[in-house]
């Protein structure tokens, strides 16, 4: 009987080992495909990161060509209202300039 008890302690011992064994590889495990999974939500995190500042990027592009052709298209328009202004003025400069020049 003795030998009985000490073979019942020996294989509940065995298997208590096993069992421990058995949670440690399964606790690893799921460590590892954590680990797997929290890098790969990291990357995807990054991706859309990446994607959100080229979009952004994009768009202040486009503002800042549409605020370029604007102010292109005022200094093209200032500068026609300065030609039609200096072509107005220029038969009175003219008449100016020979008015001093005949005087002399």
């Amino acid at each position: 009987m003795a030998l009985e008890a000490i073979q019942t302690v020996t294989q509940a011992e065995a298997k208590a080992k096993a069992d421990r064994e058995a949670a440690v590889a399964q606790t690893k495990q799921r460590l590892a495909e954590a680990q797997r999974e929290a890098k790969q939500i990291v990357e995807q995190a990054r991706q859309q990161a990446r994607e959100e500042a080229r979009q952004m990027m994009a768009q202040a592009e486009e503002k800042a060509a549409q605020a370029t052709k604007a102010e292109l298209e005022q200094a093209g328009q200032d500068c026609e209202t300065l030609k039609r202004n200096a072509r107005g003025r220029l038969e009175e400069a003219a008449q100016l300039i020979v008015g001093r020049v005949v005087e002399r």
